[in-house]
This record gives structure tokens, sequence and C-alpha cells, in this order.
């Protein structure tokens, strides 16, 4: 799977930024907006599980894996309904307009089923919206940039996860620790954010239909991939096993004592790492390695599981949470960049599908065996198995090559 050498020296260049597409800095202010919603809602959605609602620690494994996973396997159809269609924009504006209208649903909630039906239609939409987009991505992003491309997406994405948990601490300051009160307020960048997409998003020339309307997935088209596509796929799944639900972060910091008003805090100091860290992992990897600076991705996670197992005190979780910040930075965007690289432009939407559904029922299982080690063990025996598969993935990745890509 080794491909040429590359003769570049990798280097942090900030002057790609003007060279970027209008059409993916929007895309990054959707991200942005629909997340500050979704992490207002998030940031204090499992507290409110446990505390409010009285689910267990299995139940919010349950539920946050059985979201992610809806949302992995409804990015397969979308994704391969894409490449047939060649409007990638419209499907993903119906993903944000499905998970727009979700958001209604969690201030009405007046029941744990009534919040699982939420979660799960605002994960419909983020399926429908995610391979779509990530293909968008690929398609208007030169080839030299894709890397700082997805880094620049993923950054102001998660700028939009740092602020979101921001608004939600000081709307819980103001309304008195009242959570569905916030819940409204988290309805309003949602729609900005599908008003975005609609008016100021296109698809390139390129990508018209082509006139073939094909869902089930053909089996001479997942050959097609290649050997060095499924190669990332394996290091990715095992990478999966690896990062549960981000739920387990915040109930870690309320073990060790964080009030409830301040529970956003943990999404804000993971998202603010993260933000930093996204688009200089792209741009490195565009003038290096994506392979390489993915390494420094698996050791941060490795470093994360550990700090949280074996760390006292809320200083102890923070400094962790940093590590998984930092950790996502440097893998969330060099992954979907590699997925592009080893699939060919006809193929993105189909290849992105195939990636978010595998990953996605991944987590699954790693959100419900975590639920499961918690409650059974305690939150060390969690972290440590997160980092034995981290340090699985990072074998895996010594046998990965930088792909000659289709485009680049």
């Amino acid at each position: 799977m080794a491909g040429p050498k590359k003769t570049r020296q990798a280097k942090l260049d900030f002057t790609t930024l003007g060279a970027i597409p209008v059409g993916i800095w929007t895309l990054g202010f959707v991200s942005l907006l629909m997340d500050i919603s979704s992490e207002m809602i998030n940031a204090l959605l499992p507290s409110y599980l446990v505390t409010v609602l009285g689910a267990s620690m299995l139940e919010v494994g349950i539920i946050e894996g059985i979201a992610e996973a809806t949302a992995s396997i409804t990015k397969l159809f979308s994704g391969v309904l894409s490449d047939s269609l060649g409007r990638r924009k419209l499907l993903a504006a119906t993903g944000y307009g499905l998970a727009a209208f979700a958001k209604l649903v969690f201030p009405l909630a007046a029941s744990l089923n009534w919040l699982i039906a939420a979660r799960f239609i605002d994960r419909v939409g983020k399926g429908i919206r995610g391979a779509p987009r990530d293909a968008l991505i690929a398609d208007l992003s030169p080839a030299e940039l894709r890397g700082a491309s997805f880094g620049l997406r993923q950054s102001l994405d998660t700028v939009g996860a740092f602020i979101g948990p921001l608004l939600a601490i000081m709307l819980m300051w103001l309304l008195a620790d009242n959570i569905r009160a916030v819940f409204w307020f988290a309805v309003v960048p949602a729609f900005l954010s599908l008003f975005l997409i609609t008016y100021g998003v296109s698809d390139p020339r390129h990508s018209a239909s082509q006139g073939i309307i094909r869902v089930p997935l053909e089996v001479q088209e997942i050959g097609q991939l290649g050997a060095r596509f499924w190669a990332l796929i394996a290091v990715a799944t095992l990478f999966t096993l690896a990062r549960f639900s981000e739920a387990f972060l915040i109930l870690r910091a309320q073990s060790e004592g964080l009030a409830l008003a301040l529970v956003p805090a943990v999404l804000v100091v993971m998202n603010l790492f993260y933000a930093l860290a996204a688009y200089p992992a792209g741009v490195l990897s565009d003038n290096g390695s994506r392979t390489g600076v993915l390494r420094i991705g698996v050791i941060l996670l490795v470093a994360a599981d550990l700090v949280l197992a074996l760390a006292p005190g809320l200083l102890g979780v923070m400094v962790g949470i940093t590590f998984w910040g930092l950790h996502l930075g440097f893998s969330q965007g060099l992954l979907a960049a590699l997925v592009a690289d080893t699939s060919p432009p006809r193929l993105r939407g189909t290849a992105f599908g195939i990636y978010n559904l595998i990953t996605g029922v991944t987590l699954l299982a790693a959100s419900i065996l975590a639920g499961k080690l918690w409650e059974t063990f305690g939150a060390q025996a969690t972290f440590f198995l997160g980092a034995a598969f981290a340090a699985f993935a990072f074998l895996g990745l010594s046998l990965l090559r930088d792909p000659i890509s289709c485009g680049r």
C-alpha cells in the first residue's frame, strides 16, 4: 500500500485559508450553527437523563450508541443516493432541516421515550446530511488543499460545539437551572443553519445527475473502492472502538463533583482544543503525511484514556478531556480526508456512507460496552479498555501508508 514519497516538508501555513473556496467556508458556518444548537442540548442531556429521568449508565450508553448508529446507517443510503443524483446540497439541506425540526421535540418531551424519539430523529437528520456534505467538500476543494478544507470545516464545526456549551452554562445560570428553557433557546441556531445552507451553498457544475437513481449498494462498486480504502476502514474501526460517546466524559466529571450548572464546561474544554487542533492538523497532513499526523491523534487518545482512568479530582478529569479534544482535532478531519483520498470521485458519497456506517455501528458497540463496564467495574475499566483499543489502532496504522489518491 506504499505510495510515492512526498517531496514537500511538513509545515504549518495559514495562508491557505484565503485559497479555500467560499462554499467550504459556508458549509463550515452551517456546521457551526447546527453544532451550537446540538451541543447546547448534548451538554445537558446525559445529566438530564440520569438525574431527572432516572436512566442508568447502561441506558445512557444504549441511547447514545443507537443515536449515533442510526445516523451512520442513514449516511450509507444518503451517500449512495448523492452519487447517483449528483444533488449533494439538496440531501445535505434535507438533513439539516430534519435536525432543526427535531430540536423542537427536546423541550416538549415529557418522558424518556420522547427524548429517545427526539434523539433518533435528530440523528437521522445528521445521517442524511453527513455523507453528502463530506462528499460536497471533497468536490469543492482543490486536491492540494483537501486536508486544510476538511480541517477548516471541522474547526468551524467545533467552534460551534465550543460556543454551544458556553451558552448552555450562561443560560442555566440566568434561568435557574431550567434545562427545558435552555432546550428552547437551542432551536434558534438550528433554523439559522438550515437557512444558510439553503441559500448560501450550491453543487459544483460537474456533479450533475448521472440519470440513474440507485439506493441499493452494488457489490461491483464495493470492489471498485479498492484495498487502500478497506485498509483505512479497518484502522478506523479499531479507532472507533476506543471512542465511545462523549456522554461518559460528562458523567466522569460529575462523578468528581462537577455541579449541574457547570456540566457543559466539559464540552467547552473538549471542543476548544478540538477546534484549535483540527485546521493545523489538516494543513500539516497536506504538506506531510496524513497517517503520520493521525498517529499523533491515536497517541493523544491513549493519553486521554489513561488520565481519565487514573488522575484524581476535577483537575485531572479536565486534563484528560483536554487530551480527548486534541485527539479529535488530530484524527476526525484526517480520517475524512483519507476517505476522499482513497475513493474515486464518482463514488465519494458511497465511500463516506460506508465509512460512517461501519464506524457508527462500531460506536454503538463501544458505547454499550462502555456503559456496561462502568456499571459493573467502575469508570476506570471503561477508560482502560479505550486505551487498549487505541493502542491496537496505532499498531494498525503502522501497516497503512499515505495513499495514491484519485485526485490528490
